[in-house]
């Protein structure tokens, strides 16, 4: 590895953020997961969560929408939400689902300094019942036109866009987010990747 890769390699390593996931349960179309992939390695998200249970597991994501991100990711399929619940509460204090529900809060009045697992519906469906019910609660992005919803990677990239803005303010990101053996595993793998 060059000093320069060696240096990018270090340089994105040093701003990734071990306390923030997005959690895709039953999305359907493999573009939408790819660009959901792409965003979460723009913000700094090493962890991703592909939860199905209504449809089979993917075996590949939209390699276009993706610009190769799924490589740069630690991607972690579960086919059973209860099983995928219990592993999430080891590592985020907050799980929450996107749902227009009554006691809804903001995606404005989340706290994304703490460590916070986000949870994406299906296109059609949205979050499962189970899902909603294995989870601390329910937002929604405010939104002022008549459609109240928004595409899967459209609606993620506003998410996780906003709890960067809140983690840049607070300082995350001028300091390692990884455990150093996750660190260290990822910069030695990465190192034998290609661009």
């Amino acid at each position: 590895m060059t000093p320069e890769r060696r240096e990018r390699l270090l340089s994105v390593l040093n701003k990734r953020q071990g306390n923030l996931t997005v959690v895709l349960e039953n999305v359907q179309d493999p573009h939408n997961i790819s660009a959901v992939m792409r965003t979460c390695d723009a913000v700094g998200i090493q962890e991703i969560y592909v939860l199905n249970t209504m449809i089979p597991r993917h075996k590949k994501w939209g390699a276009r929408s993706s610009s190769s991100a799924a490589k740069w990711l630690t991607i972690h399929q579960y086919d059973n939400t209860a099983a995928c619940f219990a592993e999430l509460r080891k590592k985020y204090s907050r799980i929450v689902t996107t749902h227009l529900a009554h006691d809804a809060v903001s995606l404005y009045d989340i706290d994304f300094t703490g460590a916070v697992a986000l949870v994406f519906g299906n296109e059609h469906e949205g979050v499962s019942e189970e899902a909603r019910t294995l989870a601390d609660g329910n937002f929604i992005i405010p939104q002022m036109g008549i459609i109240k919803s928004l595409n899967i990677s459209v609606a993620c990239a506003v998410s996780i866009y906003e709890a960067m803005r809140q983690k840049t303010l607070a300082g995350h990101y001028k300091q390692p987010g990884l455990p150093e053996a996750q660190f260290n595993a990822l910069l030695e793998q990465w190192g034998m990747e290609e661009d």
